[in-house]
Protein backbone atom coordinates (compact mmCIF):
# COMPACT_ATOMS: atom_id res chain seq x y z
CA UNK A 1 0.00 0.00 0.00
CA UNK A 2 1.59 3.22 -1.15
CA UNK A 3 -1.21 5.59 -0.33
CA UNK A 4 -3.61 6.53 2.41
CA UNK A 5 -6.16 4.00 3.69
CA UNK A 6 -9.08 3.56 1.28
CA UNK A 7 -11.92 4.90 3.44
CA UNK A 8 -9.87 7.57 5.19
CA UNK A 9 -9.96 11.33 4.77
CA UNK A 10 -7.57 14.18 5.45
CA UNK A 11 -7.77 15.07 9.13
CA UNK A 12 -7.19 18.75 8.35
CA UNK A 13 -9.79 19.47 5.66
CA UNK A 14 -11.95 16.36 6.36
CA UNK A 15 -12.27 15.79 2.62
CA UNK A 16 -10.92 13.21 0.22
CA UNK A 17 -7.15 13.30 -0.17
CA UNK A 18 -5.76 15.64 -2.83
CA UNK A 19 -2.06 14.93 -3.45
CA UNK A 20 -1.70 12.76 -0.32
CA UNK A 21 1.58 12.87 1.61
CA UNK A 22 2.66 10.69 4.53
CA UNK A 23 4.48 12.34 7.39
CA UNK A 24 7.31 10.74 9.36
CA UNK A 25 4.76 9.93 12.10
CA UNK A 26 2.86 7.81 9.50
CA UNK A 27 -0.21 10.08 9.26
CA UNK A 28 -1.57 11.07 5.85
CA UNK A 29 -2.54 14.60 4.76
CA UNK A 30 -3.34 16.50 1.60
CA UNK A 31 -0.16 18.18 0.41
CA UNK A 32 -1.75 21.63 0.42
CA UNK A 33 -3.36 21.12 3.86
CA UNK A 34 -0.11 20.24 5.61
CA UNK A 35 1.62 23.16 3.90
CA UNK A 36 -1.09 25.48 5.24
CA UNK A 37 -0.48 24.12 8.75
CA UNK A 38 3.22 24.84 8.33
CA UNK A 39 2.59 28.33 6.90
CA UNK A 40 0.28 29.10 9.82
CA UNK A 41 3.15 28.58 12.29
CA UNK A 42 6.81 29.52 12.23
CA UNK A 43 8.50 29.12 8.88
CA UNK A 44 11.80 28.46 10.66
CA UNK A 45 10.58 25.30 12.41
CA UNK A 46 8.94 22.14 11.14
CA UNK A 47 5.21 21.98 11.74
CA UNK A 48 3.70 19.59 14.26
CA UNK A 49 1.38 16.78 13.31
CA UNK A 50 -2.22 17.85 13.96
CA UNK A 51 -3.01 14.36 15.29
CA UNK A 52 -0.07 13.31 17.46
CA UNK A 53 1.79 16.65 17.87
CA UNK A 54 5.16 15.22 16.79
CA UNK A 55 7.42 17.35 14.62
CA UNK A 56 7.00 16.58 10.94
CA UNK A 57 10.48 16.51 9.49
CA UNK A 58 9.73 14.51 6.35
CA UNK A 59 6.76 14.40 3.97
CA UNK A 60 6.65 11.54 1.46
CA UNK A 61 4.17 11.79 -1.42
CA UNK A 62 2.10 8.79 -2.40
CA UNK A 63 3.07 7.20 -5.67
CA UNK A 64 -0.02 8.70 -7.34
CA UNK A 65 0.85 12.18 -6.03
CA UNK A 66 4.40 11.97 -7.33
CA UNK A 67 3.08 11.15 -10.81
CA UNK A 68 0.82 14.24 -10.95
CA UNK A 69 3.72 16.64 -11.56
CA UNK A 70 2.37 17.63 -14.99
CA UNK A 71 -0.53 19.59 -13.44
CA UNK A 72 0.56 23.16 -12.58
CA UNK A 73 -1.20 23.23 -9.17
CA UNK A 74 0.15 19.81 -8.23
CA UNK A 75 3.60 20.76 -9.46
CA UNK A 76 3.57 23.87 -7.25
CA UNK A 77 2.55 21.86 -4.17
CA UNK A 78 5.16 19.17 -4.87
CA UNK A 79 7.84 21.85 -5.27
CA UNK A 80 6.87 23.38 -1.90
CA UNK A 81 6.96 19.92 -0.28
CA UNK A 82 10.43 19.38 -1.77
CA UNK A 83 11.52 22.68 -0.28
CA UNK A 84 10.08 21.67 3.12
CA UNK A 85 11.92 18.33 2.98
CA UNK A 86 15.16 20.00 1.91
CA UNK A 87 15.00 22.39 4.89
CA UNK A 88 13.77 20.04 7.64
CA UNK A 89 14.41 16.50 6.34
CA UNK A 90 18.12 16.35 6.97
CA UNK A 91 18.22 18.34 10.20
CA UNK A 92 19.97 16.67 13.08
CA UNK A 93 17.32 15.19 15.32
CA UNK A 94 17.64 13.77 18.79
CA UNK A 95 17.62 10.12 19.72
CA UNK A 96 13.97 10.26 20.81
CA UNK A 97 12.89 11.60 17.40
CA UNK A 98 14.96 8.96 15.61
CA UNK A 99 13.38 6.19 17.71
CA UNK A 100 9.90 7.54 16.99
CA UNK A 101 10.64 7.63 13.24
CA UNK A 102 11.92 4.03 13.14
CA UNK A 103 8.56 2.27 12.53
CA UNK A 104 7.74 4.60 9.61
CA UNK A 105 11.20 4.30 8.04
CA UNK A 106 11.64 0.55 8.56
CA UNK A 107 8.18 -0.29 7.22
CA UNK A 108 8.81 1.75 4.06
CA UNK A 109 12.33 0.31 3.67
CA UNK A 110 11.08 -3.27 4.05
CA UNK A 111 8.39 -2.64 1.42
CA UNK A 112 10.97 -1.13 -0.91
CA UNK A 113 13.41 -4.02 -0.42
CA UNK A 114 10.71 -6.60 -1.16
CA UNK A 115 9.20 -4.85 -4.20
CA UNK A 116 11.22 -5.57 -7.36
CA UNK A 117 9.66 -2.57 -9.15
CA UNK A 118 11.13 -0.07 -6.69
CA UNK A 119 14.57 1.28 -7.36
CA UNK A 120 16.66 1.27 -4.21
CA UNK A 121 20.35 1.63 -5.19
CA UNK A 122 22.42 -1.55 -5.01
CA UNK A 123 24.96 0.06 -2.68
CA UNK A 124 22.21 0.90 -0.17
CA UNK A 125 20.77 -2.61 -0.36
CA UNK A 126 24.26 -4.03 0.17
CA UNK A 127 24.84 -1.80 3.22
CA UNK A 128 21.49 -2.81 4.73
CA UNK A 129 22.10 -6.52 4.18
CA UNK A 130 25.70 -6.28 5.45
CA UNK A 131 24.56 -4.50 8.61
CA UNK A 132 21.78 -7.08 9.09
CA UNK A 133 24.18 -10.01 8.68
CA UNK A 134 26.76 -8.44 11.01
CA UNK A 135 24.13 -7.80 13.66
CA UNK A 136 22.73 -11.33 13.37
CA UNK A 137 26.21 -12.84 13.69
CA UNK A 138 26.97 -10.80 16.80
CA UNK A 139 23.63 -11.49 18.46
CA UNK A 140 23.76 -15.23 17.72
CA UNK A 141 27.45 -15.77 18.48
CA UNK A 142 28.58 -16.89 21.93
CA UNK A 143 31.20 -14.10 22.01
CA UNK A 144 29.76 -11.05 23.76
CA UNK A 145 30.99 -7.84 25.31
CA UNK A 146 28.80 -8.64 28.35
CA UNK A 147 28.55 -12.47 28.55
CA UNK A 148 25.13 -13.89 29.41
CA UNK A 149 26.72 -16.79 31.32
CA UNK A 150 28.15 -14.42 33.92
CA UNK A 151 25.53 -11.69 34.07
CA UNK A 152 22.32 -13.51 33.13
CA UNK A 153 19.60 -11.31 31.67
CA UNK A 154 21.83 -8.23 32.03
CA UNK A 155 24.16 -9.91 29.54
CA UNK A 156 21.50 -9.48 26.86
CA UNK A 157 21.95 -5.73 27.13
CA UNK A 158 24.84 -5.65 24.65
CA UNK A 159 22.80 -7.69 22.15
CA UNK A 160 19.94 -5.23 22.51
CA UNK A 161 22.27 -2.25 22.06
CA UNK A 162 23.83 -3.75 18.91
CA UNK A 163 20.36 -4.42 17.45
CA UNK A 164 19.28 -0.87 18.32
CA UNK A 165 22.38 0.55 16.63
CA UNK A 166 21.55 -1.54 13.54
CA UNK A 167 17.99 -0.21 13.37
CA UNK A 168 19.12 3.38 13.93
CA UNK A 169 21.81 3.06 11.25
CA UNK A 170 19.44 1.58 8.70
CA UNK A 171 16.74 4.14 9.56
CA UNK A 172 19.18 7.03 9.14
CA UNK A 173 20.46 5.59 5.87
CA UNK A 174 16.94 5.21 4.45
CA UNK A 175 15.91 8.66 5.71
CA UNK A 176 18.81 10.14 3.72
CA UNK A 177 17.53 8.29 0.64
CA UNK A 178 14.00 9.67 1.16
CA UNK A 179 15.26 13.22 1.72
CA UNK A 180 17.35 12.97 -1.44
CA UNK A 181 14.44 11.55 -3.40
CA UNK A 182 11.68 13.85 -2.14
CA UNK A 183 13.72 16.88 -1.09
CA UNK A 184 15.35 17.47 -4.43
CA UNK A 185 18.77 18.94 -4.79
CA UNK A 186 19.77 22.02 -2.84
CA UNK A 187 20.95 23.84 -5.96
Amino acid sequence: MDGPPVNDCCSICHGNFHLPHQSNCSHWYCGNCILQVWNHGSALQPCRCPLCRRQITLLVPSQASAQQGHDSEASDILRKIQSYNRVFGSQSTGLAQRLQDLPFLLKRLFRELMDPQRSLPFVIKARVYLALISTAIYVLSPVDIIPEALFGVLGLLDDFIIALIFFLHVGTLYRAILVGRYGGSST
